[in-house]
């Protein structure tokens, strides 16, 4: 028996080892940040070109230096996602790229995310020229690049890397769920959507970076390709797992940051929607990460599902009555993707959504995320007792992303007047 006890000791202090080891190089690697082009023809600030969109916006571990995309060249990437200037510019193609930026950027990244399974013949060319010009190919699809003999090749030849962000662990590296989520005592919040490509990775993004700044501890898992290559610590593409290992994978990236990072929160990205009938990825996020709260994304001037036009869009009561069914948690707030939308529109539905559902909605891409701060510092007093207050002029300070009329409705307010914020939008 003491034997036993000292092996499982043993094997328990290894794991420790070599996670710590696995955290340090990530957080070494974060903090070295390569140079990186992105490929996004003819689907920049479109919704088969949301990887590009969103590294952008943010990334901890690549500097963007460029787009290509020959329909937008000439134009600056961040005002052509109707958000302030980036100093970014998009190339028509990879040589007007290569001839124009002061030296050979370390990294080609593939930046769109279609469904189409395999990369036509030209984009292929272009990844082979991006090889032989010595940049590290990263790629976010489920083609392999690293598994194709040519590029593989390529590769070799030219001494540089191709990162496949969605190839799975090997078999043996693969957890299944074994129910220790109850472990967890940290808030874990799902941030959750209505379809495909609505914002859900933006807002967990922008809420994990806002609660930061206003000093809780928070920490994102990541359960997509985009959000691994902006650099998150933690987490899997949950698309590209067999089904058994999706929700044992999704409970073992959320205990990894309870018991490594001791976060006052932990924000889990969804991916699709529960109601999609296309994708189950939601299903297995929710059930491995058993949340205490959901946050869900809603495009409201979207009509069809995403590159499904047969397919209606669920309105978001429909969706909050799904996810309460399957799930113990609550939908504690409802936040917007302003694609098609006036800044009136966008007004009048937070309005409509407070005033039908009960909940606070915002748009966190052009007004901030105050309204979600709000919420949870309300259902979770602790995460209340660590914003310091001193840092609410993070609000202030942080210009926003699209100037608008929206500026100011979500101030911050206390808890106890949360019925009166719902009262006076009116």
């Amino acid at each position: 028996m003491l034997i036993q006890q000292r092996t499982m000791n043993l094997t328990k202090n290894r794991t420790l080892i070599v996670e710590q080891k696995w955290k340090a190089e990530k957080k070494h690697s974060a903090s070295q940040k390569k140079t990186a082009l992105v490929y996004c023809d003819n689907q920049f600030g479109l919704v088969d070109g949301k990887t590009a969109a969103a590294l952008v916006r943010h990334s901890e571990i690549y500097t963007i230096v460029g787009i290509i995309d020959s329909s937008l060249a000439g134009k600056d990437a961040g005002e052509e996602l109707g958000e302030e200037k980036s100093g970014i510019p998009i190339f028509s193609n990879l040589e007007d790229a290569l001839n124009q930026l002061p030296k050979v950027p370390d990294c080609y990244v593939y930046g769109k995310a279609p469904l189409d399974t395999y990369i036509c013949n030209k984009e292929r060319a272009l990844i082979l020229e991006a090889m032989e010009k010595g940049m590290d190919i990263i790629n976010g699809l489920h083609q392999f690049f690293s598994e194709d003999q040519e590029f593989a090749d390529m590769a070799a030849l030219n001494s540089i890397k191709i990162k496949d962000i969605r190839k799975p662990p090997q078999l043996k590296d693969l957890h299944i769920f074994t129910g220790r989520i109850s472990e967890v005592t940290a808030p874990v919040i799902a941030v959750l959507g209505t379809d495909c490509a609505c914002g859900k990775m933006t807002t967990a993004v922008e809420l994990n970076k806002t609660l930061n700044s206003l000093g809780v501890k928070s920490v994102l898992v990541a359960t997509g390709q985009t959000s691994l290559m902006q650099g998150a610590m933690y987490g899997i593409s949950t698309d590209a797992l067999v089904s058994q290992f999706v929700v044992g994978e999704v409970e073992h990236s959320v205990i990894q940051v309870f018991e490594n990072e001791n976060p006052d929160i932990i924000l889990v990205e969804g991916q699709s929607s529960v109601s999609h009938p296309a994708f189950m990825s939601s299903l297995g996020i929710l059930k491995g990460s058993m949340p205490n709260g959901i946050i869900l994304q809603h495009p409201p001037a979207r009509k069809s599902r995403c590159d499904f036009p047969g397919l209606s869009m669920p309105t978001v009561a429909s969706e909050i009555e799904l996810i309460e069914t399957i799930s113990q948690a609550k939908v504690m707030a409802i936040t917007l993707s302003h694609e098609d939308m006036t800044e009136e529109e966008i007004l009048e539905t937070i309005v409509d959504y407070e005033r039908r559902l009960q909940l606070p909605t915002s748009d966190v891409l052009s007004h901030g995320c105050q309204k979600l701060v709000q919420a949870l510092s309300g259902h979770f007093p602790k995460l209340d007792k660590k914003i310091k207050r001193e840092n609410f002029k993070f609000f202030s300070d942080k210009p926003p992303h699209r100037r608008n009329p929206l500026e100011g409705i979500n101030a911050i307010f206390h808890a106890e007047n949360r019925n009166c914020l719902v009262q006076n939008t009116g």
